[in-house]
C-alpha cells in the first residue's frame, strides 16, 4: 500500500534526525518549518512522489568557513542542487547590505564547488505551486532521463529543448538549436520516435509529420 505525503514526509524527517546530532540535528528540528514543508507537500511530493536523494536543512561551509544551512540539497552520484525558499520578509524587507553582499557571495561561493542554485518565493509555493513543479521539472529534466536507449548527447539536448519550449517540436527548431541541418534533425526525431520519446503528429492532410510531441511518461520520475 502506497504510503501517503504526511507519513512519507513523517519517515523522512526522522531518518535525517536520526543520522544527525548537535547543531546539525538541532537545525533541522528548528529549521524545517512551514515553508520547507508546503514546498515538500505543494512541489517536491506530486513531482516526485518520494524523497529520494533530497536532504532537508543540509549543511555546508562558505567562503570563511562558517556553517550555513541551505533548505534543501538533493544530491545523486552526478548532481548537486541547491533548493532554497525565500520569503519576502526575511530575504528582501528585512534584508541590510550586509547580510544582501553575503548571501549573493555564498550562491557564488556554491557555484564555484559544484552545486548548482535555484530559489523559490513562498508566495509561489503557496500560491503557484504548478509554476514552481514546471519549472523544477524543467532544471531536473536537464539530469534525469531514465530512457534505456537515451545515450547521446544530441538526443539528450532535444529532449531538454522539449522541456524547455513546453510545446511540440518542429525539425527546425532541432536544425536552430544544434545547428545542423533540416534532414539531420528529421532523423534524430524520427528516432527518438522509434524509441517511444516523442509521437510525431502530422499536418492538416495527414500526409506528412509537421511537429513532434514529448511523451512525458518515457521519463520516470519526471
Amino acid at each position: 500500500m502506497a504510503m501517503n505525503f504526511e507519513d512519507m514526509h513523517a519517515q523522512w524527517i526522522q531518518y535525517h534526525l536520526q543520522k544527525r546530532k548537535g547543531e546539525r540535528k538541532g537545525r533541522l528540528e528548528r529549521g524545517h518549518q512551514t515553508a520547507e514543508k508546503l514546498f515538500c507537500h505543494n512541489v517536491w511530493w506530486p513531482l516526485r512522489g518520494n524523497f529520494d536523494d533530497l536532504h532537508p536543512e543540509y549543511e555546508v561551509l562558505d567562503w570563511r568557513g562558517h556553517s550555513y544551512f541551505c533548505d534543501f540539497v538533493w544530491l545523486t552520484p552526478t548532481v548537486k542542487l541547491v533548493i532554497e525558499i525565500k520569503g519576502f520578509g526575511p530575504h528582501v524587507r528585512d534584508m541590510d547590505r550586509q547580510k544582501y553582499c553575503n548571501e549573493l557571495n555564498r550562491e557564488t561561493f556554491l557555484s564555484a564547488i559544484g552545486f548548482q542554485v535555484i530559489s523559490f518565493a513562498y508566495d509561489d509555493v503557496a500560491q503557484r505551486p504548478d509554476l514552481c513543479i514546471t519549472l523544477l521539472r524543467l532544471v531536473l529534466s536537464r539530469y534525469q532521463f531514465s530512457a534505456p536507449d537515451l545515450k547521446s548527447a544530441a538526443e539528450r539536448e532535444i529532449v531538454r529543448l522539449a522541456y524547455a519550449l513546453a510545446r511540440p517540436l518542429r525539425p527546425i527548431d532541432v536544425e536552430k538549436h544544434l545547428g545542423i541541418n533540416y534532414r539531420t534533425s528529421v532523423r534524430a526525431l524520427q528516432s527518438l520516435c522509434g524509441k517511444g520519446v516523442f509521437s510525431p503528429v502530422t499536418g492538416a492532410d495527414g500526409k506528412y509529420v509537421v511537429r513532434y510531441v514529448l511523451q512525458h511518461n518515457a521519463f520516470h520520475g519526471l
